[in-house]
């Protein structure tokens, strides 16, 4: 079964899907069953991916890391996503070469989550209060 804002990755060509509406079915592509991404939620060695928000005056920034992330053509920050409270999801895709961070128009205390994928390294997030 496909979960709901679930991201599956296929682990032979590299494409990611994020899932809008549950399914009953399996996701394939390439022929084989996409590989569902867990949300990793504390550093392990030595790496900087954990999302950072703070408060800015356009709304939130999140940063990945509190060392900038590198955003080179084999290893970058793919998407940053923020879950608001009352069921939005906002998100920016990036590319390498731009900043590991963006900017959205919600107020902090409006967000209950924000993630970002890492195209050699997963899904992390950080659940905000």
């Amino acid at each position: 079964m496909a979960l709901k804002t679930g991201i599956y990755k296929c682990m032979v060509c590299g494409n990611v899907v994020e899932v809008a509406v549950n399914g009953a079915g399996t996701l394939v592509c390439c022929g084989q069953d996409m590989k569902l991404m867990d949300e990793k939620t504390k550093e392990g060695a030595g790496e900087k991916h954990l999302p950072v928000a703070e408060e800015v005056a356009e709304g939130i920034l999140v940063k990945v890391g509190s060392v900038p992330h590198p955003m080179d053509p084999d290893h970058w920050i793919q998407f940053i996503e923020v879950f608001t409270k009352d069921g939005y999801i906002l998100r920016k895709d990036l590319n390498p070469g731009d900043k590991p961070e963006a900017v959205f128009n919600v107020k902090k205390s409006n967000v209950s989550l924000v993630r970002e994928f890492c195209n050699k390294h997963g899904l992390w997030s950080t659940t905000l209060n």
